[in-house]
C-alpha cells in the first residue's frame, strides 16, 4: 500500500511511525507545511516528504489526516472526492452543521472515513464494552468517568481547541454511546477555572463535571480536570446488576491512595502512552478497513453524534441549565 500522512504534529508523527512498521505499508508519503521538519520525519521513517498540495495530488491507497482541527474537513472532502479513504483524527469538523455535510458526503460517495476515536482500540475499554454487550455486568446501573491532562495546554493553543468539551471531553462523549450501546438525551455540564487563569482569558474553564443521561435512563458522570501532577488519567467505572468493574485503574495509574499505595512508574505522562497499544491497534485497524478486509469500527457519524453532546454541554455550562440533545441540531 502507499499510505500518506498530513500533519506532523504529536498524532501525525506517530502514525506515521506505525506505519513505517507495518507489512502492508510499501510506501509512505509525509506532508506538512514546515519543509525542514518534514523532511526530517522523512529521513527518520524512510519515507518520502511532499508539499501538502503535491502529496494531496498523489497517488495513494490511502490517507491519515493529522492536520490542523480546523483544517481537518477540507481534506478529507479531497481525499473522499478521489475515492481515497481516511483515517481522520478527531473531529471531523468544528461544526455539527459542518461535520453533518460531510458525513452525508462520505456516504454518498462510498469512500471508508475512519474516525480516530482511539480508546474503542484500548483493551481495557474493549473489555467494559464487552461484559455490557455480552450482560456479563448485568443491568448497567451507571457509569463514571475521569479524563485528567498531565499538563495544561499551552496558552496558544486554546483559542483553536474548540473548548474543553469540545477537545478532551468528546472522546468521553464517544465512548459513553459506544460503552453503553445507547444515545444520550440530555446532558448537565458545569465548569470552572479552578487554577489555570490561560484558560479564563480565552472564555474556557480547566475543570469541569457533566452528568450525561441516556435513553434507558442511565445516569453518566464525566469529570475532568486539564491538569494532574501525577499524570495523565483515563479511566472508567461501570456499575451493574451482576458485577463492578473499572478500566485504567493499575498499579501505574496517576492516582495516590490515602490508605496505602504510591503510582508504580511509569505513570501515564500523556495520551500517546496512556493509548500506544489502542492507536497501534486502530492503525492497523484502519489498514484493514482502507483494504475491504474488515468493517470501519467508528463511522462519521459517531464524530458527528459526540460532537452534538459536546456543543450541548457547552451550551449547558454557558446557560446552566440542562439541555436536551433534542435542541442541538442533529
Amino acid at each position: 500500500m502507499r499510505v500518506a500522512v498530513f500533519g506532523l504534529g504529536r498524532m501525525g508523527v506517530r502514525r506515521a511511525e506505525l506505519l513505517a512498521e507495518h507489512d502492508a505499508v510499501a510506501e509512505l508519503i509525509v506532508a506538512n507545511r514546515a519543509e525542514e521538519r518534514g523532511r526530517e520525519v522523512a529521513a527518520r521513517l524512510d519515507a518520502a516528504w511532499l508539499p501538502i498540495g503535491e502529496a494531496l495530488d498523489a497517488p495513494m491507497d490511502a490517507a491519515i489526516v493529522a492536520t490542523a482541527t480546523a483544517t481537518h474537513g477540507r481534506f478529507v472532502e479531497q481525499l473522499v472526492t478521489r475515492g481515497v479513504p481516511v483515517l481522520c483524527e478527531k473531529p471531523l469538523a468544528v461544526s455539527v452543521t459542518e461535520s453533518r455535510r460531510l458525513a452525508q458526503l462520505i456516504a454518498g460517495a462510498s469512500v471508508p472515513v475512519q474516525m480516530g476515536f482511539q480508546r474503542r482500540h484500548d483493551p481495557g475499554y474493549r473489555a467494559a464494552r464487552d461484559a455490557v454487550a455480552s450482560g456479563a455486568l448485568g443491568t448497567l446501573y451507571s457509569l463514571r468517568l475521569a479524563a485528567h491532562d498531565a499538563e495544561p495546554s499551552p496558552e496558544d493553543y486554546i483559542p483553536t481547541s474548540g473548548g474543553i468539551f469540545r477537545d478532551m471531553h468528546v472522546h468521553d462523549f464517544d465512548l459513553a454511546r459506544w460503552l453503553t450501546g445507547e444515545e444520550v438525551l440530555q446532558v448537565f455540564a458545569t465548569g470552572s477555572v479552578r487554577h489555570w487563569e490561560r484558560f479564563a482569558r480565552h472564555d474556557d474553564v480547566d475543570t469541569t463535571a457533566i452528568v450525561l443521561t441516556t435513553e434507558s435512563g442511565i445516569p453518566i458522570a464525566v469529570t475532568g480536570a486539564r491538569h494532574n501532577p501525577l499524570g495523565y488519567d483515563s479511566r472508567a467505572e461501570l456499575f451493574g446488576s451482576r458485577d463492578s468493574l473499572s478500566v485504567g485503574l493499575t498499579r501505574h495509574s496517576p492516582l495516590r491512595s490515602v490508605e496505602g499505595g504510591e503510582p508504580q512508574a511509569p505513570t501515564p505522562v500523556g495520551f500517546l502512552d496512556r493509548f500506544e497499544t489502542a492507536f497501534s491497534a486502530e492503525t492497523r485497524a484502519f489498514l484493514d478497513v482502507a483494504r475491504g478486509q474488515a468493517p470501519n469500527p467508528c463511522a462519521p457519524e459517531d464524530a458527528v453524534q459526540a460532537l452534538r453532546i459536546a456543543e450541548a454541554c457547552e451550551r449547558s455550562r454557558r446557560e446552566r441549565r440542562a439541555v436536551a440533545l433534542e435542541e442541538i441540531e442533529a
